[in-house]
């Protein structure tokens, strides 16, 4: 074993220019399918950390229509439903427009209690639903734009006009690495009173509900009882689990997520393509010497593992380090994106694919130069000059 292992490096380094850009071009094909199946999975990184004991209600005609605050009364009567909670898009700028990150006014301690992932030191939750004018912030958004406990954060909205002012009372992180860190929370109460004076007409009015069930299992029936509620209503809902809510966003881009998907594969299917290339040439250039090996008593399946065994190895080499490289590039790229992704993270299943496909480019470009080697006649292969 250890002198096919000596035999498979010693060939596969013998043309070390074209070893080297071979493996080259592994590491560039590898890392970026990685990085691509990464920007996938963090589309998709908000309807996985959902709670299936959690679900949203919204107008039916369309999220920018708003529903009456007193719905909530009415929700929290439904069979089913253990509590309710309810919030805005704020949909702010902080100092420039690139200064982005998401911005909701939610109902403080109702909301907050639904959430048990966005983890709060005890003292500064109590200090937030203290103050009026306070606000949560996620560490991504906290570590981006250097927020403190205490800080004062000017944000000039856009659906609500005006700049409005709130004191940063607590950080909270995710309970895990799944979880969106990038949110900013206030009072849905301070939004309100605000509006009241501004914009009466718009006062006693939400966004969406968030609501909490008993039993996950009777989803569907607690969503059609509330549907049910409000038929026939000047502001009639559309109830669904918070995953389903999540993937409605997602739809919205699929065409894109679409592009990717087949862009990641395609890369693939081309590293193969000059891989198969590389290794035949390789074992045209080696006839004889294969036919040698088999005349000396060496089998034909030896001969074919030997190539194989060269083509995994140069495989697994651009693989290795195209893998490692995934990690400081999604580094490199989330920090220029700031908080438009709030999850992105190279997941194990990336990893995975990755060296799945690594494996795969090896052992597909070896086919066919493999068996077309073993099978070469010993005096044919003796004649054959490469």
């Amino acid at each position: 074993m250890l002198f096919v292992l000596r035999l498979i490096a010693r060939n596969a380094l013998r043309q070390k220019l074209r070893v080297a850009l071979t493996v080259f071009g592994l590491t560039v094909a590898i890392a970026s399918f990685g990085m691509l199946r990464t920007i996938v999975a963090a589309w998709y990184a908000g309807s996985e950390a959902t709670s299936s004991a959690r679900m949203v209600t919204r107008s039916a005609v369309s999220l920018t229509f708003p529903l009456p605050l007193n719905y909530a009364t009415r929700l929290r009567g439904v069979d089913g439903v253990a509590s309710v909670a309810w919030g805005n898009w704020f949909g702010g700028v902080y100092q420039t427009e690139r200064n982005f990150f998401p911005q909701f006014a939610v109902s403080g301690e109702s909301f907050l209690a639904m959430y048990p992932e966005y983890v709060i030191p005890p003292e500064q939750l109590k200090a937030f639903l203290r103050d009026r004018t306070g606000a949560v912030v996620g560490r991504k958004t906290a570590d981006t734009y250097g927020f403190k406990v205490g800080d004062q954060v000017p944000i000039r909205g856009t659906i609500f006009p005006g700049t409005w002012t709130f004191t940063i009372r607590a950080i909270y992180d995710g309970s895990t690495e799944r979880i969106d860190s990038s949110q900013f929370f206030f009072h849905w109460e301070y939004l309100n009173e605000t509006i009241k004076k501004a914009f009466p007409r718009r006062a006693d009015m939400v966004g969406i509900y968030f609501v909490e069930l008993r039993e996950p299992g009777r989803a569907a029936e607690v969503a059609r009882a509330i549907d049910a509620q409000f038929r026939n209503s000047l502001a009639e809902t559309l109830t669904e689990t918070e995953k389903a809510f999540q993937l409605g966003f997602v739809a919205m881009t699929e065409a894109i997520l679409i592009a990717i998907e087949a862009v990641s594969f395609v890369v693939i299917l081309i590293i193969m393509a000059v891989m198969a290339n590389t290794i035949a040439m390789t074992a045209r250039e080696r006839v004889a010497e294969y036919a040698t090996l088999k005349a000396i008593g060496f089998s034909e399946g030896f001969v074919a593992r030997l190539i194989t065994g060269e083509s995994l190895a140069v495989a697994l080499a651009g693989g290795a380090i195209g893998v490692a490289l995934t990690f400081p590039l999604a580094d490199l790229f989330v920090a220029q994106l700031g908080t438009l992704f709030p999850v992105f993270n190279v997941s194990r299943q990336t990893v995975l694919m990755q060296l799945a496909a690594t494996l795969a480019v090896g052992a597909v470009a070896a086919a066919l130069p493999a068996w077309r080697s073993a099978r070469v006649r010993i005096v044919d292969g003796l004649r054959h000059v490469g």
